[in-house]
């Protein structure tokens, strides 16, 4: 299907539906999401971020590029030590896909080879789109896939491809990460929960590219999953200029220093905490980590975001002004793995 990145960039495995559905206010999606309807079978209606929240985006990229480039050559070299060289990344669509161009980049620059690169769709609770993965393995073998991601949440998606890849012998299920404060990845750059900035935009950091669609109706046996094009925001695209202030870093001396201290519960355990104190039944409408908090905020409707403290600009301003501009409520919370915390209400309750 049509993006705005370039071709030697990645081959995008999706089937493009642009016109044949019509996206959602966050409103309605949620109401429809929480009456039984599964997300994957719309799409958001995205609006343009205003120029306050623009200006947090360009600080975000000079403040966190050293960070995310860090975090890039780390999981490449992990990359690269994995597979031992024989490398076919397969990125998770959308918010994977950035990141696999940088670490595609990383990995022929650092090591001089060429690194083919995918972006297919995975759906909680759908699995992942089994055409994509078929074109694949007819073209490259299963011990050289690698799997992508730009941050983990409390681990929903490594458990979704832990299931959906046992049906393909040889293909390796765990996934690399920029940033994994769940401690769920097979390879990370960092366990440290910091702001990627390309978590801080939708389409216009994705390639103008929605988030991915499976209906049948839409959606045939013979098809890939599927994603609109937004071509209306050309003209605000900044798909490559985040790509342009990571590789700028790259030369950075920036270095994580994570703690070697195991934590006692698991992220997962901490979800269920959160949902228990704050009375929500289905931890899914718990978002754990500053990526998921911001999408949150971006694309569903929350009750409140949690906040390990609401002094930290550096980490979390993005999430402060997103809060004010949407009227959304903070609470500081003792977290553990995480920095932020997205929560959504069921409507029932509301």
């Amino acid at each position: 299907m049509r993006s705005s990145y370039r071709d030697e960039d990645v081959t995008i495995l999706l089937k493009d539906i642009t016109g044949l559905v019509e996206p959602l206010e966050n409103a309605e999606r949620e109401k429809r999401i929480q009456s039984g309807t599964h997300y994957s079978e719309m799409l958001p209606k995205e609006h343009l971020p205003s120029e306050a929240y623009l200006r947090t985006f360009y600080a975000a990229c000079s403040r966190y590029a050293a960070q995310t480039a860090c975090a890039v050559r780390i999981a490449a070299e992990r990359i690269w030590k994995k597979k031992n060289g024989e490398i076919t990344l397969v990125s998770l669509a959308r918010a994977g896909t950035p990141i696999g161009i940088l670490v595609k980049r990383e990995l022929e620059r650092r090591y001089h080879i060429s690194v083919p690169h995918y972006t297919i769709s995975i759906i909680r609770g759908r699995g992942i789109d089994r055409n994509a993965m078929h074109y694949i393995l007819n073209h490259h073998s299963a011990r050289s896939l690698q799997f992508l991601d730009g941050w983990t949440g409390k681990g929903a998606i490594t458990r979704e491809l832990e299931s959906a890849v046992a049906e393909f012998p040889g293909v390796d299920s765990g996934v690399a990460v920029l940033s994994d404060p769940a401690y769920v990845s097979s390879v990370c750059g960092t366990h440290t929960d910091f702001l990627i900035p390309s978590s801080l935009l939708n389409s216009t950091v994705s390639g103008l590219m929605s988030r991915t669609f499976r209906r049948s109706d839409i959606i045939g046996s013979n098809d890939f999953d599927g994603a609109m094009y937004y071509a209306e925001f050309e003209d605000n695209d900044l798909s490559h200029y985040f790509l342009e202030a990571v590789e700028q870093a790259m030369s950075s001396d920036f270095s994580f220093v994570d703690s070697t201290d195991t934590i006692g519960e698991s992220a997962l355990d901490e979800v269920r905490k959160i949902a228990k104190i704050h009375d929500i039944s289905d931890i899914n409408l718990v978002k754990p980590s500053i990526g998921e908090a911001t999408r949150v905020l971006l694309r569903r409707v929350p009750w409140k975001i949690l906040v390990h403290s609401l002094d930290d600009t550096a980490y979390l301003g993005h999430i402060y002004q997103l809060a004010a501009e949407k009227g959304v409520p903070l609470e500081v919370a003792p977290l553990h793995h995480y920095k932020a915390c997205g929560l959504i209400r069921q409507l029932a309750d509301s």
